[in-house]
């Protein structure tokens, strides 16, 4: 690998590499690593101890290498799941066998590029996702401190949105998200018990594209500037987007389907004045205002 690679290091390429020598029974240094991808090494000890933390590797002095009772059964199908779970997969238009067979040539790290994409720093987690992980293959209930607040619910699936973890979990009959972040690992007072997922949850969680699980929804009409117009066309920049016209000045009228004003607010603030909220006309309102605050303040 003779060519220096920008500052922002070509993550999914990197990480697709590694996984596919790991899997053919490589022993790998993180002194190795960071010379052939010419990034620093605690880039490399980040990749291990966080991206690559819920795979069997085992470490023998300076090398890394993967458990032998796993080697060669990683798949393509392997790795795409991986690119879904880290949050790299929709970085790239497709992830077939051919695609990935590209990514994977040394010649591709001259053409693809991934910057600024943000991710949680998942080593604090790793005792988490065991002990979670272990709750769900046993379909046991599991207990712990939220926000310093005890709870015990019945844990489905850990989910990774938007660079941040989250437990997918039934408390009290109702599918609620909780960061990863917030829960304090703790044996609470109460007696768990064995569940038996439930196949609407289940449904649920598939079809379900955020974390705000099990709340109506809202519908959001906004007008989109023509200058704009493009980027929300290639591609869906707000929750459930929809284009319901263009309009002859170019411009576009757009829904957006949400339960929380904190799922759009942001992201209309960061494309004023480009975009405005028509329908619910309260909500406008509300951003302005929060706008008029800042500015004062």
């Amino acid at each position: 690998m003779t060519e220096h690679p920008k500052k922002n290091e070509k993550l999914a390429i990197r990480l697709s590499d590694i996984l596919t020598r790991l899997n053919s029974g490589q022993k790998l240094t993180i002194k190795q690593l960071a010379q052939e991808y010419q990034t620093h090494p605690r880039t490399i000890l980040r990749d291990f101890n966080e991206r690559f933390s819920y795979l069997p590797i085992q470490q023998e002095g300076e090398f890394y290498f993967l458990d032998t009772r796993y080697l060669g059964q990683l798949s393509f199908s392997d790795i795409q799941n991986f690119a879904k779970l880290s949050g790299i997969r929709n970085l790239y238009p497709s992830l077939d066998i051919s695609f990935m067979r590209e990514l994977l040539d040394s010649r591709a790290k001259s053409i693809y590029d991934a910057k600024g994409y943000f991710f949680e720093n998942a080593s604090q987690f790793k005792k988490h996702f065991e002990v979670l992980s272990a709750a769900m293959k046993e379909k046991k209930q599991i207990g712990f401190l939220y926000n310093n607040e005890s709870r015990v619910v019945e844990p489905y699936r850990l989910v990774h949105h938007h660079g941040c973890w989250y437990l997918a979990a039934v408390r009290k009959g109702e599918l609620r998200a909780y960061r990863l972040s917030r829960i304090t690992l703790s044996n609470v007072g109460h007696e768990l018990s064995h569940f038996e997922p439930d196949i609407e949850i289940l449904k649920q969680l598939e079809n379900e594209e955020s974390i705000w699980f099990g709340q109506e929804k809202n519908e959001v009409i906004l007008t989109v500037h023509a200058d704009v117009a493009q980027h929300f066309k290639q591609r869906q920049l707000l929750p459930e987007q929809n284009v319901i016209k263009e309009l002859d000045d170019g411009s576009l009228l757009v829904s957006s389907k949400i339960t929380h004003n904190t799922q759009l607010l942001p992201l209309v603030r960061f494309w004023i004045p480009h975009v405005k909220i028509v329908n619910p006309e309260g909500m406008q309102g509300e951003l302005e205002n929060q706008l008029k605050e800042y500015l004062v303040h």
